[in-house]
């Protein structure tokens, strides 16, 4: 940790979801060392009581040792990481100092203080980790033990359980695929399974009032289709919890009130000219921003989709979604929300709507909220601009064209091996 090492932010080598740098390049090897022993001192911690932790024993990672590992994980760790692993537990945790923390979301290892090597899965599992609520699964004192075989097994199993496709990359362009007839609305349509993923990373809302420095959402993942009237996007994002005000469940696990959980996609009312885009925290006075926002709705009332016009933080307007087109349904399962949103490809009112074009790159960006960690208004996550590219479909004539020329190649040497048995 105090070395550092690959983290998700371009450019940042330190600690992963954190400001801690990393110190590799300033201080040598000895060093850093010498600042490890002496920071176990503080704590106690300079003269371990157990030794050292001993992998003579790991079991290599094989079908049935994951099948293992998942059963003795949902007895022993669902509770608060879920029951596929994403941190939607049961549990309101706290640490040592009363501030209040999340599950890690075992299917993301990229965001992991250090990484998903099986031994340093085995060791948090075998040694807990001091000042939170992860206990040692080793320690015979505790109601909660785990032999060693079933701790790899369960290493094991964290490790089978990475989601590499929510991993955000250098791709940051999200390709629309064209299709032919009705685009799915609903979240469970077999035809988003061949659709183009792209993910991206979302940070923590600190450009205008009331800031926000204590995010739960870290990512979130988009796909999209059109054909030639509508576009349909459909928007995937893990959240810990479903945020649904008045529902008490919600409210056993939440930081303070229940608020909705949310998300919105937002995109420059004209595609700029020469790449100038609109500023990304809500367009400003010249470039002004279409917002759609999705909200999860209250026990009471049902979810809703807002289409907002925005130029800057203080300068926004709601209008009616009807008019475009626009619409959204949403559904949560395991930590996981799933939200579709479809509009109109051209809408009436070309000053106020971005008209997509096929073939064209047009400036895209997300804000995502959690309800159950206290954020609405400007306390959110967001992202800053990517590019949306509806794809342009394949010509028929790149297919036949080869098709022919075979055919063309085929027959002419046919036709000269039938002139060259004549002539013998």
């Amino acid at each position: 940790m105090i070395s550092g090492g690959m983290n998700h932010i371009s450019l940042w080598k330190g600690m992963s979801g954190t400001s801690m740098p990393n110190w590799d390049d300033v201080l040598k090897e000895q060093e850093r060392w010498d600042i490890v022993a002496y920071i176990k001192t503080f704590s106690g911690l300079d003269k371990p009581a157990k030794g050292p932790i001993d992998y003579k024993n790991q079991i290599k990672s094989s079908k049935e040792s994951i099948e293992k590992g998942k059963e003795t994980f949902k007895k022993m760790c669902a509770e608060c990481h879920g029951e596929e692993g994403r941190g939607d537990g049961t549990k309101k945790l706290k640490d040592d100092l009363g501030f209040r923390t999340w599950p890690r979301n075992l299917t993301k290892p990229w965001t992991f203080r250090v990484d998903n090597d099986p031994k340093e899965i085995y060791t948090r599992i075998s040694n807990g980790i001091p000042g939170t609520q992860m206990p040692s699964f080793a320690d015979p004192t505790s109601k909660k033990t785990l032999s060693d075989e079933e701790r790899w097994n369960v290493a094991n199993y964290i490790v089978s359980i990475a989601d590499d496709v929510k991993r955000p990359k250098d791709d940051t362009v999200l390709k629309a695929i064209r299709v032919e007839g009705e685009l799915p609305d609903k979240v469970d349509d077999p035809k988003w399974s061949v659709a183009e993923s792209t993910s991206f990373y979302m940070i923590p809302q600190i450009i205008a009032k009331e800031r926000f420095f204590t995010p739960s959402l870290d990512s979130i993942t988009a796909k999209a289709f059109y054909n030639g009237k509508e576009i349909s996007i459909l928007l995937e994002w893990d959240d810990r919890t479903k945020s649904i005000p008045g529902d008490e469940k919600a409210k056993e696990i939440a930081e303070g009130d229940v608020l909705e959980d949310s998300v919105a996609i937002q995109l420059p009312v004209t595609i700029p000219e020469e790449m100038e885009k609109p500023y990304f925290g809500m367009g400003d006075s010249v470039r002004p921003v279409n917002i759609w926002q999705w909200k999860s709705g209250k026990k009471d009332a049902s979810e809703a989709i807002k289409l907002l016009n925005a130029n800057g933080f203080q300068k926004v307007e709601q209008r009616d979604a009807g008019k475009t087109g626009l619409r959204a349904t949403g559904i949560y399962n395991n930590g996981t929300w799933r939200v579709v949103m479809k509009r109109q490809l051209a809408t009436e009112e070309k000053g106020k709507d971005i008209q997509f074009e096929e073939g064209r790159y047009t400036p895209i960006s997300f804000a995502a909220w959690d309800g159950s960690n206290g954020e609405s208004g400007s306390r959110h996550v967001m992202t800053t601009w990517s590019w949306l590219l509806l794809k342009p479909a394949t010509p028929k004539s790149t297919y036949i064209i080869p098709l022919i020329v075979v055919v063309v190649v085929f027959g002419g040497e046919l036709l000269l091996a039938r002139s060259s048995r004549k002539k013998i």
